[in-house]
């Protein structure tokens, strides 16, 4: 079975090209094109295209709005962006709207071709510029939010309370890191101090959430 395509673009002399190649291709179809976001959601309740070619920029609604709302109504139809934007902003919001796929104009038609067929078998599909601004945008975000009491504890800090949760007495924590008891009761009230927790039971609680060890056995 084909794959159903709708092309959504500014352009009439990209969707004719696009049109063109895409109609080489014998295990896919373009039913439709248009180069309006409104007539975009039209022609998907009419027709079901399994893929959407969208573009970003339009008049009237442009395509991050129009994915939105062919997400919202139909979930089963997938977008692909298609779009000379690279920069974080169009790419998250496009994302967020609900594409599923992301490319460039600049890609070659082969890139494309790749694109639907990966979106269509039920995948994703990211040109790898896009990638690396996903990429560097969710490490951003990830330093940014990842901002919990945690992250303050000094490296010995986190050995040490690896150590007290697991059950280990301050004795064998002090002879296994090599330093004195005091050291280590120490280390353990800077980390009561940072943690704001005040008892072990709180703690492996806390440890236990943080990923930094488990309750088995």
């Amino acid at each position: 079975m084909s794959i159903k395509v709708l092309l959504v673009d500014n352009h009439a002399i990209i969707r004719e090209g696009l049109r063109s190649l895409l109609e080489k291709q014998h295990e896919m179809e373009v039913i439709a094109d248009t180069d309006d976001g409104r007539k975009a959601i039209e022609l998907v309740r009419e027709l079901l295209p399994n893929i959407v070619i969208m573009d970003i920029t339009m008049p009237g609604l442009n395509g991050i709005e129009a994915t939105r709302q062919i997400t919202a109504e139909f979930p089963d139809v997938k977008v692909i962006a298609l779009s000379i934007h690279s920069k974080r902003r169009y790419v998250a919001d496009m994302l967020s709207a609900g594409a599923t796929g992301y490319i460039l104009k600049e890609c070659l038609f082969d890139e494309l071709v790749q694109a639907i067929k990966a979106v269509a078998a039920g995948g994703r599909y990211l040109s790898p510029r896009i990638t690396d601004v996903v990429v560097s945008d969710y490490v951003k975000r990830l330093s940014a939010t990842v901002d919990s009491p945690f992250g303050t504890l000094k490296t010995r800090e986190r050995e040490v309370l690896q150590l007290v949760v697991e059950g280990k007495s301050t004795k064998q924590i002090a002879l296994e890191l090599h330093v004195s008891t005091k050291t280590i009761e120490a280390n353990r009230r800077q980390i009561m101090e940072k943690l704001n927790i005040h008892s072990i039971a709180e703690l492996t609680k806390y440890a236990v959430r943080e990923g930094l060890t488990t309750l088995e056995t």
